[in-house]
């Protein structure tokens, strides 16, 4: 599949962003907000769904006669089949969990062949942790000089001794986009599978997890325009994982010497469901199809094109990532720590992440403790750069 700035091709560069942003409750008039890789403002299409959900229509799931718990099944199903339909995947193969860190960690500990996994420098640690509470053997496949994870070096690495390779889609830090597609073609050329966390890849790039290729896909409603507390799993092997959190729902039948489990994706659902959450989740994929993923790439990948050459201009500031990197830019500026850059930028109303990123692992081949990031989304806009500009130049100043 292509990636980065080559999708640009005859696809519009700007959304009507002052529309738009008028559908966002949290974009409050004067404040650039610049930090959607780690949790995206919420339309009121979402809130609006998720109110009606918690209000008007709740009822649990799954267990009532009566007509509304039956009507609140009916929705939350479909609400399974409209997420899945997004990333082109059928109902039964999506189980919702807490969010793409549970999703791991359910690969991680269920998987019934724990051994070898390779992991990126740049993974998150989200994708680092789990594989080591679990047991597994972690080895590191190294990034190339421009921050993208190196697949030809990875087909050196990988061996018949590896069950597993878990990659990030796209970077939270560098915005550093995968070839996912060959990506599982090397894994699968040594027998291990290929598990893709697509939390920053998913509000921002078409995923079609057949066309992938890759054998789990994960990602998190926030980042999607959704609710927090939810998340999703999809693999076409889920029948083959045993269940990894036991209670109510995902069971067959129980006896005090043996119990029995329902098929997938049921076995992974223990206990009442995030049923607010999933609707939630659903409307927000109806909103951002409404507005057309292709479009929303182009609109952020011109944003980084404009923000990236502006910093590129400015001798205190070190870019980081490849100049493809999708709605991400990372920055240092000479002796002035990201926290005071965020702190700084606060004061002038411009909101960006300061800090390791839950990736300490790429600090440390970075060279640098931490890193300020900007990261937009399909609300972002030419003020928002220019606020930020502005605000680095505040910063210059002050520490010049």
């Amino acid at each position: 599949m292509p990636i980065g700035n080559a999708r640009l091709q005859g696809v519009s560069t700007s959304l009507d962003t002052n529309g738009i942003r008028d559908q966002f409750p949290g974009l409050t008039p004067g404040w650039h907000y610049l930090d959607t890789a780690a949790t995206a403002q919420k339309p009121q299409a979402v809130i609006d769904a998720t109110l009606a959900a918690m209000g008007r229509d709740y009822a649990t799931v799954h267990r009532g006669v009566y007509a509304r718990s039956a009507d609140m099944t009916l929705a939350y199903e479909a609400a399974r089949r409209r997420i899945a339909a997004f990333i082109g995947a059928k109902d039964d193969q999506i189980a919702f969990v807490r969010g793409a860190t549970e999703a791991i960690n359910l690969v991680a500990y269920s998987h019934p062949k724990k051994g070898r996994v390779l992991l990126s420098t740049l993974e998150h640690h989200s994708n680092i942790v789990p594989w080591q509470l679990a047991g597994w053997q972690v080895d590191v496949c190294p990034l190339t000089a421009d921050g993208c994870i190196d697949l030809d070096a990875a087909e050196k690495l990988l061996t018949r001794g590896h069950n597993m390779v878990a990659f990030a889609h796209v970077s939270n830090v560098l915005g550093s986009p995968l070839d996912v597609a060959r990506a599982a073609e090397l894994a699968h050329k040594v027998g291990a599978e290929l598990l893709i966390d697509g939390c920053q890849a998913v509000p921002r790039l078409p995923v079609d997890v057949a066309a992938l290729g890759c054998d789990y896909y994960v990602f998190s409603g926030h980042k999607l325009y959704g609710p927090t507390g939810i998340g999703v799993l999809w693999s076409d092997k889920l029948d083959a994982l045993p269940p990894w959190q036991g209670g109510g729902s995902m069971i067959d039948r129980v006896t005090f010497e043996r119990t029995t489990y329902a098929p997938a994706p049921t076995r992974f659902e223990a206990g009442t469901p995030a049923i607010v959450e999933a609707l939630g989740l659903a409307a927000a994929v109806d909103y951002v199809e409404t507005i057309g993923i292709d479009a929303i790439h182009a609109h952020e990948c011109a944003l980084v094109t404009s923000l990236r050459d502006q910093l590129a201009r400015r001798n205190s500031i070190t870019l980081y990532g490849p100049e493809n990197s999708a709605g991400i830019v990372s920055f240092s500026m000479a002796g002035v720590h990201p926290h005071d850059i965020g702190t700084i930028l606060d004061e002038s109303g411009v909101a960006i992440r300061a800090g390791h990123h839950c990736a300490q692992p790429l600090m440390d081949h970075l060279g640098v403790p931490a890193t300020a990031r900007a990261s937009f989304g399909l609300y972002s806009n030419d003020d928002d750069v220019a606020a930020l500009i502005d605000g680095l130049a505040r910063v210059e100043r002050i520490f010049g």
